[in-house]
């Protein structure tokens, strides 16, 4: 099966449906496949259900889905850089589904590994807890947390060949791992295509058994959530 594609829209192309669940590889603004992100606001698709770190910034990431209002509810850990989130979820716009980090990440980990649920003291005594069975193993509670799995993950990685294998670059490795063997579908954008063949299996971080479709995108725009900077020669 052919799996590298020319543009986004042909990537997404019979894939897309108002009320679907994605998920969106990235943390912050590292990472995040943008060129997908950008094809599923061109497509107009509405009520989704988006599982992501946190929703980008305003105006870039999956912030331009929260101004189109394509976005319904959000399953995220951390949402503090988007004043349109916080304005979306204080109205009622907006549906929130907040999970400590580590718990995220393992959610979105047993969805892929077809592990149902799991048992963590991450919250147990907290909100986050509200509602979930909770069950003592030992001396300690531990509440239960449910495995995600998505209809389409879009996720962004450095390095990928013509079957899908892929390779990440350092902190944008993050969630994009995880989330390309969470959905019936996966799509890579990714930074360098080379023929199947020549990348060193060893090096290898999401096998192409988990990616469906790939697009090249060699010169994404790629930004700096929060530039600091100090005057010439001024001490640390």
């Amino acid at each position: 099966m052919r799996k590298v594609v020319a543009t986004a829209s042909e990537a997404m192309a019979g894939l897309l449906r108002d009320g679907m669940t994605l998920m969106s590889g990235g943390f912050g603004l590292c990472g995040i496949p943008s060129t997908l992100i950008e094809a599923i606001r061109l497509s107009g698709v509405k009520d989704l259900t988006v599982i992501s770190n946190n929703a980008g910034v305003d105006g870039f990431g999956l912030g331009v889905l929260l101004e189109t209002r394509q976005i319904r509810k959000m399953i995220s850990s951390y949402v503090g850089e988007n004043k349109l989130f916080a304005e979306q979820y204080l109205s009622g716009a907006l549906e929130l589904e907040f999970n400590p980090q580590g718990t995220l990440a393992e959610r979105i980990r047993a969805g892929g590994a077809g592990i149902p649920a799991f048992f963590t003291k991450t919250g147990v005594g907290t909100l986050v807890a509200e509602g979930k069975e909770i069950r003592r193993f030992g001396e300690d509670d531990y509440v239960m947390e449910t495995g995600l799995f998505a209809d389409l993950s879009l996720i962004h990685a450095w390095k990928g060949d013509t079957e899908g294998n892929l390779v990440y670059r350092k902190t944008a490795r993050n969630f994009n791992p995880v989330m390309a063997t969470a959905a019936h579908v996966t799509i890579a954008e990714v930074e360098h295509l080379v023929p199947a063949g020549e990348i060193d299996p060893d090096a290898i971080h999401t096998p192409g058994i988990f990616v469906n479709k790939i697009l090249h995108v060699p010169n994404g725009e790629k930004r700096i959530e929060q530039r600091t900077v100090r005057k010439l020669g001024e001490e640390v």
